[in-house]
């Protein structure tokens, strides 16, 4: 195929078939792993040639000073534009010499990719064209500009040759679209996914012959700038007729490349999603020596350090995360609500059980975007969410494989919805999601696999320890020396008023009890804060301050998950699930309650849960009922006065309780018929 037409072309070139061509240009290619972002000198590049002032443009031009090669040689990228500049504008540019000129560029540009030769060929020739049109754009008004544009002998009027500036930007875009084909080629796992032969070999031949024609025809538009700053004015315009056509055709025939390089891309494109995804699916159903090569295909397919450490902002590869549990936060760029990031925070990172296990694993959030592409406003608030967590996080997420994202989406079930999915140390899946056990149990969980949750469940009875779980320091020292607690929750002033003036009344008759206002579920925040502010401010219990009064409720909430998605037999009980779900359906439904207990180790009969009316008939009725405080204790006597026993003398039910564990106050309480029993002491 003869792209440009043999009368076109010199005769050196002409006579050349695209293999001969082809050969040379691979004769120089060497490219030695240095690294260049071509996309930002692209953006660039669009920026100078649509000549704008906004912030965005310059910040893309700062960025493209500043960016230097990472590996192989350390010349400043600044030099490596002069020596191309000095290739493309300081030489004769005759037909002859044309093709020659050309491939002395290849040779320059040797330890470049493909891409990269390009973006930086095109950026070299744009930065001089900028400043040719800067000069003859403000020439009318600044004294400087006029006396530069003298010395360099530039027309006073540039209005004859605009046609011919716009056929060079017409170039310049077509040849930034072709680029940009080409750094999509250059991006695609091809380490980690094998392309067919024949579409690999189709692709790359298309690719050097583009990247041939766009570099020879920079060449072209900047002959043809030297050429029209030195012409006369009664020259310019048939010069301007012909050289504009001559621009034309070769964005014809960029613009002819360009479909075909992107339909064989797409098809390169569509083979390695395919291929990828099938691989994803396969190495997580294989048993793995660790976790490192998924943790590659999933993540650095792109970026060699695909992570940070968000309190250092310290750069990450996935060697980071070898023998350690892992446990992928998947959510969109916003995270969670602000109450539920926080508690996550203080379940994960300020935990008192963290030490014992902080080693062993790490959380790296994977931010989603709701849609396809990420927009400003996500990428704003990404930006500013991790710098603010204490665990690792993708450091651009907006590099993942689409791919990678399809696997995610499908098979860990994620639907915008925040999932916690746990990789062992091989890099096994032991919980598809994690999220309630850590709001829970926090890092006590580890290993956080779902075997683990169960364990942890047939371990747990339904105790004030478990509902506050350190929520609040003094809660939780209440809780660890035995008081009597009441925790109570509504959003009536008045109700508050007269239920805790009723406890005031039982506190007054010698019972030792702590209150703690715990507020409402869905109340506004602003509610919330004034009826907390009342109750400090009258003194009438103690409350949670509102951000603990969040996380109070939330925890609640994961626990009724939890166990629902875990639930026994429909036949079975499960006293966990039943109380956690009375105390959210209470809150639901607007109705007032109370749940009075004993703190340490003390068992679930020792739980009093009392809500709407019966809880105001019951404390009504304390002078009957507190006569049995002195025998019973106060909750054996409460709980006999709701449950009076249709037994009159003690049942007989006998209890074991190991050395160790504490007995209620005033003894143990018999599950049965409310009595208190009797202590024999057996010794071995």
């Amino acid at each position: 195929m003869d792209l440009l037409g043999s009368d076109t072309l010199p005769n050196s070139v002409s006579s050349l078939s695209q293999e001969v061509l082809i050969k040379k240009l691979l004769l120089s290619h060497d490219p030695d792993g240095r690294h260049l972002d071509s996309e930002l000198l692209l953006c660039a590049v669009e920026d100078i040639m649509l000549c704008t002032t906004t912030s965005q443009v310059l910040d893309a031009i700062e960025k493209t000073h500043v960016c230097k090669m990472e590996f192989g040689s350390q010349e400043p990228l600044g030099q490596t534009f002069c020596k191309i500049s000095h290739e493309i504008l300081c030489k004769c540019c005759d037909e002859g010499s044309l093709h020659a000129r050309t491939m002395l560029l290849f040779d320059l540009l040797g330890n470049y990719k493909w891409g990269a030769k390009v973006a930086l060929v095109l950026t070299s020739f744009v930065a001089s064209y900028g400043e040719l049109r800067l000069l003859m754009q403000q020439y009318s008004s600044s004294p400087l500009a006029i006396s530069v544009a003298m010395l360099k002998k530039l027309p006073a009027d540039s209005s004859p040759l605009k046609p011919r500036f716009k056929a060079l930007s017409l170039l310049v875009n077509a040849i930034v679209d072709v680029t940009k084909c080409i750094i999509k080629f250059e991006k695609l796992p091809l380490s980690h996914v094998e392309l067919d032969d024949e579409t690999k070999a189709v692709t790359k031949s298309q690719i050097y012959i583009a990247v041939y024609w766009i570099i020879r025809g920079i060449l072209i538009c900047s002959s043809q700038i030297t050429d029209s700053t030195a012409m006369k004015s009664e020259q310019y315009s048939d010069s301007t007729i012909i050289a504009s056509w001559e621009l034309l055709s070769l964005v014809y025939q960029l613009r002819s490349i360009y479909s075909d390089l992107r339909q064989q891309v797409e098809v390169c494109h569509q083979q390695t999603e395919t291929k990828l995804y099938q691989k994803l699916l396969d190495i997580f159903k294989e048993t793995q020596v660790d976790n490192q090569e998924l943790l590659r295909l999933l993540f650095a397919l792109r970026d060699d350090l695909p992570l940070k450490d968000c309190s250092s902002q310290a750069k990450l590869g996935v060697s980071d995360l070898k023998n350690k549990a892992v446990i992928l936060m998947i959510s969109k760029p916003e995270l969670l609500s602000i109450e539920e990031s926080l508690f996550l925070v203080q379940q994960t990172h300020n935990h008192p059980h963290k030490k014992n296990a902080e080693d062993s694993y790490r959380i790296v959030w994977v931010p989603i975007p709701v849609s396809n592409q990420w927009t400003d406003a996500e990428e704003t608030i990404f930006e500013y969410l991790s710098n603010s967590l204490p665990w690792f996080s993708i450091r651009q997420p907006w590099l993942l494989n689409s791919a990678v994202v399809k696997f995610i989406k499908e098979a860990w079930n994620y639907k915008n919805e925040p999932v916690m999915v746990v990789l062992d140390s091989q890099g096994t899946v032991t919980n598809s999601n994690a999220i309630d056990l850590l709001f829970i149990w926090g890092p006590k969980a580890y290993p956080f696999s779902a075997s683990r949750e169960e364990e942890l469940w047939q371990e747990q009875n339904w105790t004030l320890q478990f509902m506050m779980d350190e929520i609040d320091l003094l809660l939780t020292k209440w809780v660890e020396e035995g008081r009597n607690i009441c925790i109570y929750g509504s959003d009536s002033i008045d109700w508050i008023v007269e239920f805790t003036a009723k406890m005031e009344i039982i506190k007054s008759a010698g019972v030792q009890l702590e209150m703690v206002y715990v507020g409402k579920r869905n109340s506004s925040q602003q509610d919330m804060r004034n009826i907390s502010a009342t109750v400090s401010y009258k003194k009438l219990s103690s409350a949670l301050p509102p951000m603990k009064t969040h996380f109070f409720w939330l925890r609640l909430e994961s626990i009724r998950r939890s166990k629902l998605r875990l639930r026994k037999p429909a036949n079975s009980t499960d006293n966990v699930l039943d109380e956690a779900s009375a105390l959210l359906d209470a809150d639901d439904n607007d109705k007032n309650w109370a749940v009075i207990g004993r703190g340490s180790d003390s068992m679930m009969q020792d739980i009093v849960r009392l809500e709407g009316p019966d809880l105001m008939e019951c404390l009504n009725k304390f002078p009957k009922w507190g006569e049995n405080v002195g025998e019973l204790g106060f909750l054996g006597a409460l709980r006999h006065a709701l449950e009076p026993s249709v037994l009159p003398e003690p049942c007989g039910h006998f209890d074991v309780t190991l050395p160790g564990k504490e007995q209620g106050e005033g003894g143990v309480v018999c599950g049965k018929c409310k009595h208190l029993m009797k202590k024999f002491v057996v010794y071995k």
